[in-house]
């Protein structure tokens, strides 16, 4: 925790909020999630993923109705980098697929009405395009204050690749279908534009 975002950092707890393994989930690749008032904890690696309910002062977890601290929702092709987002009233569950060391690496997605899925793969939006990069995932998105823009920020590995550990983060514009539904996303050399948005 810091007093600014650009910090020093302190340890809030002084040990790991997770350190063992639950549902065979690797505690990694921690995403953090605000439904109303509560806020929950999506993470996971090993091709596992569980969420979990944190305490108001995130100091620990507020048990689900059956008793569980973190249940699995681990969709069908899901390796690691959850993130969860919402829009027009629908949760969107994002992660990564295949092995982030070479071209398999890429992003799936699913949509349902809960926070806890269940989440059907609907489909994959960012993959390896060989005249720009490999290695497309591990991703984050945002939409742009009071507007319906929105944007993935992702890790890939540029053409021609000179190691497996040689990755840029780059972003760019992400659209959807009328019916809701990601259309895949175009990697560009350009980014995005610069945009100065009102107070």
């Amino acid at each position: 925790m810091a007093d600014n975002p650009a910090g020093p950092f302190k340890d809030y707890l002084g040990k790991p909020l997770i350190k063992d393994v639950y549902n065979l989930a690797q505690p990694i690749d921690q995403f953090v999630f605000k439904e109303g008032n509560d806020y929950y904890i999506i993470y996971g690696g090993w091709s596992h993923c569980n969420i979990g309910k944190l305490k108001p002062d995130f100091t620990g977890f507020i048990p689900f109705e059956n008793g569980e601290l973190l249940k699995e929702i681990t969709p069908e092709g899901y390796v690691e980098g959850p993130i969860m987002f919402k829009r027009s009233g629908k949760t969107y569950f994002m992660w990564s697929e295949g092995g982030w060391g070479n071209g398999t690496y890429e992003v799936a997605y699913g949509i349902d009405d809960s926070i806890l899925g269940p989440f059907e793969k609907k489909g994959t939006v960012l993959q390896s395009d060989p005249e720009v990069a490999t290695g497309a995932g591990h991703h984050s998105v945002f939409c742009a204050p009071g507007t319906d823009d929105w944007y993935i920020v992702y890790h890939r590995r540029p053409i021609p690749n000179e190691d497996r550990d040689h990755r840029v983060v780059c972003i760019d514009r992400m659209y959807f279908n009328e019916d809701g539904t990601i259309k895949p996303i175009k990697m560009t050399f350009d980014g995005v534009e610069k945009r100065v948005l009102s107070k």
